[in-house]
């Protein structure tokens, strides 16, 4: 198990440093971050100097490795637009987005679980039809279009919640729901055929004819055996969500790194999308390690060589 961790963590550094010259290279491509800064008056020598401020007028190359070598640091360097460390402003949006990625997943989770459940043990009745329609309606939803619906209706027309802002938890409802239906709706599908396949199985038969409730079974005999397949899902989901944080965090004015990177992607403030893009690979990777740890802890059967 150690050398696994600990392959897993040189391949994480190999994916984290590529994402992150990925970055570098896209960055540049969005254009110069000073011809935004250029006020009417400035001349060609205060254009000059002010790239020469921010190394901009350096070749590409020693750039990347001033970059890689501050990187490897912790240093990001400074934010073009509001002159603070890039990685400290990433930092600070980072808890909001975690709240609303972990609450928009925890959504889904519950409530798939519920649905996938009753839509198996009830398989081809009018529950079991309007479960799928539902799910099918939650996965071809735009999820830009449903939040804006949610506010329209919702916050507009019935005044039951806030349309926008952040604080109290009556603030997360709306981004939860806008964010979590699309991985709600493939949970459930996910959940509902694992279980039928599980139910379908000669044990469980016996334990029926035993008279084992269906409550009893679904816990003894059915969650371990789709557990791993719901993991595997959750931790790709995970990363799904920390990106599609994006467009939800704009829309509702959230406070994540989502508006964060929207606003220096705008700004062409590069420190900023380094960090954020950073800051994001090493989450998902950390999910992806936490979800491989974790099958070995649901099935003792899963060994790391």
């Amino acid at each position: 198990m150690t050398w696994f961790i600990l392959r897993r963590l040189v391949s994480a550094l190999v994916v984290i440093v590529g994402v992150v010259t990925v970055i570098f290279i896209l960055s540049r491509l969005v254009g110069d971050p000073v011809a935004l800064m250029i006020q009417p008056g400035m001349t060609d020598a205060d254009v000059a100097q002010l790239r020469a401020v921010w190394h901009l007028d350096d070749p590409i190359v020693a750039q990347y490795w001033r970059f890689l070598s501050s990187a490897l640091e912790g240093d990001f360097g400074l934010s073009i637009w509001q002159s603070q460390p890039a990685l400290g402003l990433v930092l600070e949006a980072l808890p909001a987005t975690l709240l609303l990625t972990a609450s928009a997943l925890g959504f889904a989770l519950v409530l798939g679980s519920i649905f996938g459940a009753l839509s198996a043990i009830y398989r081809g009745s009018l529950l079991d039809r309007g479960i799928m329609g539902l799910t099918l309606f939650g996965q071809s939803m735009p999820n830009f279009w449903l939040a804006l619906m949610l506010i329209l209706v919702v916050s507009t027309h019935w005044k039951l919640l806030p349309p926008a802002g952040f604080g109290e938890p009556r603030y997360l409802v709306l981004p939860m729901i806008a964010l979590g239906l699309f991985p709600l709706a493939r949970l459930t599908r996910l959940i509902r055929s694992e279980l039928l396949d599980v139910l379908s199985q000669d044990y469980i038969r016996t334990a029926r004819s035993k008279g084992l409730p269906t409550r009893q079974i679904l816990l003894r005999h059915c969650l371990g055996n789709i557990a791993i397949s719901l993991i595997t899902v959750l931790a790709v989901d995970f990363a799904l969500l920390m990106g599609g944080a994006v467009v939800t965090e704009t829309i509702f004015a959230w406070p994540g790194m989502g508006r964060l990177m929207i606003q220096a992607i705008e700004r062409r403030d590069f420190p900023v999308m380094q960090a954020g893009a950073f800051v994001v690979a090493m989450v998902v990777v950390l999910t992806s390690l936490a979800a491989d740890l974790a099958y070995a802890a649901v099935n003792p059967k899963v060994r790391y060589a």
